[in-house]
Protein backbone atom coordinates (compact mmCIF):
# COMPACT_ATOMS: atom_id res chain seq x y z
CA UNK A 1 0.00 0.00 0.00
CA UNK A 2 1.32 3.45 -0.93
CA UNK A 3 2.39 5.98 1.68
CA UNK A 4 -0.33 8.33 0.38
CA UNK A 5 -3.08 5.78 0.98
CA UNK A 6 -1.65 4.84 4.37
CA UNK A 7 -1.54 8.50 5.42
CA UNK A 8 -5.15 9.18 4.42
CA UNK A 9 -6.29 6.05 6.29
CA UNK A 10 -4.37 7.26 9.34
CA UNK A 11 -5.98 10.70 9.08
CA UNK A 12 -9.43 9.13 8.88
CA UNK A 13 -8.76 7.06 12.00
CA UNK A 14 -7.60 10.19 13.82
CA UNK A 15 -10.65 12.13 12.64
CA UNK A 16 -8.69 14.98 11.11
CA UNK A 17 -7.76 16.42 7.73
CA UNK A 18 -4.33 16.48 6.13
CA UNK A 19 -1.94 19.37 5.58
CA UNK A 20 0.00 19.43 2.31
CA UNK A 21 2.90 21.88 2.19
CA UNK A 22 4.75 23.03 -0.91
CA UNK A 23 8.37 24.18 -1.21
CA UNK A 24 10.29 24.84 -4.43
CA UNK A 25 13.48 22.78 -4.52
CA UNK A 26 16.52 25.03 -4.37
CA UNK A 27 14.74 28.18 -3.20
CA UNK A 28 15.89 30.55 -1.80
CA UNK A 29 19.01 28.38 -1.87
CA UNK A 30 19.62 24.65 -1.96
CA UNK A 31 20.64 24.56 1.70
CA UNK A 32 17.70 26.67 2.86
CA UNK A 33 15.17 24.57 0.97
CA UNK A 34 16.80 21.42 2.37
CA UNK A 35 16.59 22.78 5.92
CA UNK A 36 12.91 23.67 5.56
CA UNK A 37 11.93 20.42 3.85
CA UNK A 38 13.63 18.38 6.55
CA UNK A 39 11.73 20.30 9.25
CA UNK A 40 8.25 20.09 7.69
CA UNK A 41 7.11 16.65 8.93
CA UNK A 42 7.89 17.46 12.55
CA UNK A 43 6.15 20.83 12.16
CA UNK A 44 2.83 19.24 11.20
CA UNK A 45 2.98 18.65 7.45
CA UNK A 46 1.27 15.36 6.56
CA UNK A 47 2.33 15.44 2.91
CA UNK A 48 5.21 17.28 1.26
CA UNK A 49 5.06 18.68 -2.25
CA UNK A 50 8.45 19.45 -3.74
CA UNK A 51 8.36 21.84 -6.67
CA UNK A 52 10.59 21.07 -9.65
CA UNK A 53 11.90 24.50 -10.76
CA UNK A 54 10.87 25.49 -14.27
CA UNK A 55 11.40 28.65 -16.29
CA UNK A 56 7.74 29.03 -17.31
CA UNK A 57 5.48 27.82 -14.48
CA UNK A 58 2.26 28.97 -16.13
CA UNK A 59 -0.17 27.77 -13.46
CA UNK A 60 1.68 29.61 -10.70
CA UNK A 61 1.34 33.14 -9.45
CA UNK A 62 4.12 35.63 -8.71
CA UNK A 63 5.42 34.01 -5.51
CA UNK A 64 6.07 30.56 -6.97
CA UNK A 65 7.17 31.96 -10.34
CA UNK A 66 9.81 33.97 -8.53
CA UNK A 67 10.84 30.96 -6.45
CA UNK A 68 11.45 28.89 -9.60
CA UNK A 69 13.57 31.63 -11.12
CA UNK A 70 15.62 32.03 -7.94
CA UNK A 71 16.23 28.29 -7.82
CA UNK A 72 17.25 28.10 -11.48
CA UNK A 73 19.55 31.11 -11.12
CA UNK A 74 21.13 29.32 -8.15
CA UNK A 75 21.96 26.34 -10.35
CA UNK A 76 19.07 24.07 -9.39
CA UNK A 77 17.97 21.46 -11.91
CA UNK A 78 16.01 18.21 -12.00
CA UNK A 79 18.98 16.03 -11.08
CA UNK A 80 19.70 18.12 -7.99
CA UNK A 81 16.00 18.14 -7.12
CA UNK A 82 15.96 14.35 -7.12
CA UNK A 83 19.09 14.27 -4.96
CA UNK A 84 17.31 16.55 -2.49
CA UNK A 85 14.25 14.29 -2.48
CA UNK A 86 16.49 11.28 -1.83
CA UNK A 87 17.88 13.01 1.26
CA UNK A 88 14.37 13.92 2.42
CA UNK A 89 13.19 10.34 2.03
CA UNK A 90 16.17 9.00 3.96
CA UNK A 91 15.30 11.31 6.85
CA UNK A 92 11.52 10.77 6.79
CA UNK A 93 10.53 7.28 5.76
CA UNK A 94 6.76 7.53 6.31
CA UNK A 95 5.88 11.03 5.02
CA UNK A 96 4.40 10.96 1.49
CA UNK A 97 6.48 12.98 -0.97
CA UNK A 98 4.91 14.39 -4.12
CA UNK A 99 6.83 15.99 -6.96
CA UNK A 100 4.99 18.84 -8.64
CA UNK A 101 6.02 20.57 -11.81
CA UNK A 102 5.85 20.77 -15.58
CA UNK A 103 6.45 18.28 -18.34
CA UNK A 104 9.30 19.93 -20.25
CA UNK A 105 12.08 19.12 -17.72
CA UNK A 106 10.78 15.55 -17.46
CA UNK A 107 10.70 15.14 -21.23
CA UNK A 108 14.25 16.43 -21.55
CA UNK A 109 15.42 14.17 -18.72
CA UNK A 110 13.74 11.18 -20.39
CA UNK A 111 10.43 9.74 -19.23
CA UNK A 112 11.67 6.21 -18.53
CA UNK A 113 14.78 7.47 -16.77
CA UNK A 114 12.65 9.93 -14.78
CA UNK A 115 10.28 7.25 -13.47
CA UNK A 116 13.22 5.01 -12.57
CA UNK A 117 14.88 7.91 -10.75
CA UNK A 118 11.84 9.09 -8.80
CA UNK A 119 11.01 5.52 -7.81
CA UNK A 120 14.55 5.01 -6.53
CA UNK A 121 14.35 8.31 -4.62
CA UNK A 122 11.15 7.27 -2.81
CA UNK A 123 8.66 9.61 -4.50
CA UNK A 124 5.03 8.62 -3.91
CA UNK A 125 3.15 10.80 -6.37
CA UNK A 126 3.48 13.11 -9.36
CA UNK A 127 1.56 16.26 -10.21
CA UNK A 128 2.45 17.31 -13.74
CA UNK A 129 0.54 20.52 -14.20
CA UNK A 130 0.57 20.83 -17.98
CA UNK A 131 0.18 17.14 -18.89
CA UNK A 132 -3.54 16.44 -19.46
CA UNK A 133 -5.03 12.94 -19.21
CA UNK A 134 -5.08 12.60 -23.00
CA UNK A 135 -1.29 13.02 -23.17
CA UNK A 136 0.04 11.27 -20.08
CA UNK A 137 0.33 7.87 -21.79
CA UNK A 138 4.06 8.64 -22.17
CA UNK A 139 4.53 8.44 -18.42
CA UNK A 140 1.48 7.06 -16.58
CA UNK A 141 1.88 3.33 -17.42
CA UNK A 142 5.47 3.37 -16.19
CA UNK A 143 4.45 5.29 -13.07
CA UNK A 144 1.66 2.83 -12.30
CA UNK A 145 4.05 -0.09 -12.70
CA UNK A 146 6.47 1.60 -10.31
CA UNK A 147 3.72 2.24 -7.74
CA UNK A 148 3.80 6.01 -8.17
CA UNK A 149 0.47 7.84 -8.06
CA UNK A 150 -0.55 10.19 -10.85
CA UNK A 151 -2.38 12.99 -9.06
CA UNK A 152 -4.76 14.83 -11.34
CA UNK A 153 -5.76 18.48 -11.16
CA UNK A 154 -9.40 19.55 -11.11
CA UNK A 155 -10.86 23.03 -11.29
CA UNK A 156 -14.31 24.59 -10.83
CA UNK A 157 -14.79 24.08 -14.58
CA UNK A 158 -14.06 20.32 -14.49
CA UNK A 159 -17.61 19.07 -15.00
CA UNK A 160 -19.60 16.59 -17.08
CA UNK A 161 -17.63 14.31 -19.38
CA UNK A 162 -14.44 16.23 -18.59
CA UNK A 163 -14.74 15.18 -14.96
CA UNK A 164 -15.01 11.54 -16.04
CA UNK A 165 -11.93 11.92 -18.24
CA UNK A 166 -9.85 13.42 -15.44
CA UNK A 167 -10.93 10.72 -12.98
CA UNK A 168 -9.96 7.93 -15.39
CA UNK A 169 -6.48 6.82 -14.35
CA UNK A 170 -6.16 9.24 -11.41
CA UNK A 171 -4.73 7.84 -8.19
CA UNK A 172 -3.46 8.91 -4.78
CA UNK A 173 -5.72 11.90 -4.37
CA UNK A 174 -7.28 14.64 -6.46
CA UNK A 175 -5.80 18.14 -6.39
CA UNK A 176 -8.73 20.56 -6.50
CA UNK A 177 -7.68 23.97 -7.81
CA UNK A 178 -10.10 26.17 -5.91
CA UNK A 179 -9.99 29.20 -8.23
CA UNK A 180 -9.99 29.89 -11.94
CA UNK A 181 -6.59 31.55 -11.82
CA UNK A 182 -3.00 31.05 -10.69
CA UNK A 183 -1.55 30.14 -7.31
CA UNK A 184 -1.37 32.59 -4.44
CA UNK A 185 -3.79 35.16 -5.83
CA UNK A 186 -7.53 35.46 -5.23
CA UNK A 187 -9.51 33.58 -2.59
CA UNK A 188 -11.93 30.75 -3.25
CA UNK A 189 -15.72 30.59 -2.96
CA UNK A 190 -16.11 27.82 -0.42
CA UNK A 191 -19.84 27.30 -1.02
CA UNK A 192 -19.34 26.70 -4.74
CA UNK A 193 -16.36 24.41 -4.09
CA UNK A 194 -18.35 22.39 -1.57
CA UNK A 195 -21.08 21.67 -4.14
CA UNK A 196 -18.55 20.62 -6.75
CA UNK A 197 -16.64 18.37 -4.34
CA UNK A 198 -19.91 16.63 -3.50
CA UNK A 199 -20.34 15.86 -7.21
CA UNK A 200 -16.76 14.61 -7.48
CA UNK A 201 -17.12 12.37 -4.44
CA UNK A 202 -20.24 10.83 -5.91
CA UNK A 203 -18.02 9.51 -8.71
CA UNK A 204 -14.82 8.45 -6.90
CA UNK A 205 -13.46 7.25 -3.57
CA UNK A 206 -10.23 9.22 -4.02
CA UNK A 207 -9.54 11.85 -1.33
CA UNK A 208 -9.81 15.48 -2.45
CA UNK A 209 -7.15 18.02 -1.45
CA UNK A 210 -7.90 21.70 -2.05
CA UNK A 211 -5.21 24.20 -3.02
CA UNK A 212 -4.62 27.67 -4.59
CA UNK A 213 -5.46 30.83 -2.64
CA UNK A 214 -5.17 29.18 0.80
CA UNK A 215 -2.80 31.19 2.96
CA UNK A 216 -3.84 31.49 6.61
CA UNK A 217 -4.85 29.16 9.45
CA UNK A 218 -8.36 30.56 9.02
CA UNK A 219 -8.35 29.57 5.33
CA UNK A 220 -7.10 26.11 6.25
CA UNK A 221 -9.76 25.65 8.91
CA UNK A 222 -12.55 26.68 6.54
CA UNK A 223 -11.38 24.44 3.68
CA UNK A 224 -10.86 21.47 5.99
CA UNK A 225 -14.61 21.31 6.49
CA UNK A 226 -15.17 20.32 2.85
CA UNK A 227 -11.90 18.64 1.82
CA UNK A 228 -9.82 15.66 2.91
CA UNK A 229 -6.63 17.74 2.84
CA UNK A 230 -5.62 21.36 2.41
CA UNK A 231 -2.65 22.53 0.35
CA UNK A 232 -0.57 25.60 1.24
CA UNK A 233 2.20 26.67 -1.09
CA UNK A 234 2.53 30.33 -2.03
CA UNK A 235 2.22 31.57 1.56
CA UNK A 236 5.13 29.37 2.66
CA UNK A 237 7.25 30.20 -0.39
CA UNK A 238 6.61 33.93 0.07
CA UNK A 239 7.55 33.75 3.75
CA UNK A 240 10.79 31.99 2.85
CA UNK A 241 11.58 34.66 0.24
CA UNK A 242 10.90 37.53 2.62
CA UNK A 243 13.18 36.05 5.28
CA UNK A 244 15.85 34.48 3.09
CA UNK A 245 18.54 36.60 4.74
CA UNK A 246 17.24 35.92 8.24
CA UNK A 247 19.15 33.34 10.29
CA UNK A 248 15.85 32.38 11.92
CA UNK A 249 14.10 31.68 8.60
CA UNK A 250 13.70 27.94 9.24
CA UNK A 251 12.19 28.58 12.67
CA UNK A 252 9.75 31.09 11.17
CA UNK A 253 8.57 28.52 8.62
CA UNK A 254 8.29 25.86 11.30
CA UNK A 255 6.03 28.17 13.33
CA UNK A 256 3.97 29.02 10.23
CA UNK A 257 3.40 25.34 9.44
CA UNK A 258 2.61 24.51 13.07
CA UNK A 259 -0.08 27.22 13.06
CA UNK A 260 -1.56 25.82 9.83
CA UNK A 261 -1.54 22.29 11.25
CA UNK A 262 -3.15 23.38 14.47
CA UNK A 263 -6.00 24.88 12.45
CA UNK A 264 -6.84 21.33 11.36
Amino acid sequence: MSRIKIKFEQLNKEGRKGLVTFVTAGDPSLQQSRDVLMALPNSGADFIEVGMPFSDPMADGPAIQASSLRALEGGMNLTKTLELVRELRAAHDKTPIILMGYYNPIYRYGCEKFIESVSECGVDGLIIVDLPPEEDYEIRPMAVEAGIDIIRLMTPTTVGTRLDTVLDGASGFLYYVSITGVTGTKSANIDEISKHIDVIKSKTDLPVAVGFGIKTPEDVSAMSKIADAVIVGSAIVQNMAEHKNDTEMKALIENQVKALAQAL
